[in-house]
């Protein structure tokens, strides 16, 4: 019924314990798991090639998220597929909870389901989102949505305490269960988001040809958080922004879209600044300029729509 797809750069020993922990917990609701390998240089894919049930696609260079999942899906036929960070681990029922609520007649427009993720301290991690605007990104980029009483004022739902189930506007990436023919018929990941917004936009586009996507917390799986992009962190924000200002420019009015880029270029890089000083955490500001500085040069990329890009 599922096949999981999971993209991996470098993920180390998490990788193997992902995929421990879907076999282990397997119910008779997987068909396969695809691992798409982004150019790794570790021996994370060594430690699974050759697992029963486990294939392994190797990159020769680093694709994107996106495009990695495009191509792990295209490699499945199983009616459902389950995306999946190699930073996370399975609890019991993660796989036959969601899938059994997509499977009831009435939960048929339901296109894309999520579950409980729980940190290492066994918290309960606000994963959940709202979908973009442009006083929602502003509040994002000028950090406002970290003040108490502006919490519910950004992207992520930090003001709700995730300890119910619900119809929401996006479920994180990190488990993220879709039906394969309502993945398949809206183009699946729009691959000029090279890491980060490319399954927001996709939970987008999925409500935009009806489909809803739920929250569930009667299931649980462990998620690390950061995964590897913790080795970038450079990087990690310059994809973060590019990303954001590729939604605006795909879903907001042009007028919207390029106020977002006045403020992101503008206004962001000093209220980030100010944020990294409050932290005493000067590193943090010599990384804020210096993704900046990657995303300046890459303006006219990002204007021009285009796709992957290497700063």
């Amino acid at each position: 019924m599922i096949d999981i797809v999971i993209v991996n750069w470098n993920a180390g020993f998490q990788l193997r314990e992902c995929i421990d922990s879907a076999l282990y917990h397997n119910k008779g609701e997987l068909c396969r798991i695809i691992v798409v390998d982004n150019g790794s240089i570790d021996d994370s894919v060594a430690t699974v090639e050759g697992l029963s049930g486990v294939e392994v696609i190797h990159n020769g260079d680093n694709l994107g998220f996106g495009a990695a999942c495009n191509m792990g899906a295209q490699a499945g036929n199983a009616p459902y597929i389950l995306f999946l960070n190699p930073d996370t681990r399975l609890d019991e029922g993660a796989l036959s909870v969601p899938l059994a609520f997509m499977e009831q007649p009435a939960n048929s427009k339901v296109g894309i389901c999520g579950i409980q993720l729980v940190d290492e301290y066994g918290k309960v991690s606000r994963t959940c989102a709202r979908h973009p605007t442009l006083g929602r990104l502003v509040s994002l980029a000028l950090g406002l949505d970290r003040l108490p009483g502006l919490r519910g004022t950004g992207v992520h739902m930090r003001d709700w305490s995730h300890l119910d189930s619900r119809q929401v506007d996006h479920v994180m990436g990190a488990f993220y269960l879709m039906h394969r023919e309502v993945f398949e018929s809206v183009g699946g990941f729009d691959e000029r988001f090279f890491v980060y917004l490319e399954d927001l936009d996709l939970s987008k586009v999925a409500q935009g040809a009806g489909f809803d996507s739920w929250y569930l917390t009667e299931a649980q799986a462990f998620h690390a958080g950061g995964g590897t992009s913790r080795q970038v962190k450079v990087h990690r924000l310059f994809y973060s922004l590019r990303s954001r200002l590729l939604y605006a420019f795909k879903h907001f009015p042009r007028w919207q879209a390029w106020t977002l880029v006045a403020v992101t270029n503008l206004l962001e890089p000093f209220t980030r600044s100010t944020w990294c000083l409050l932290r005493g955490d000067p590193v943090g500001i010599k990384h804020t300029w210096a993704a900046y500085r990657m995303l300046w040069r890459s303006m006219g990329h990002i204007l021009r729509g285009e796709g992957r890009y290497n700063p």
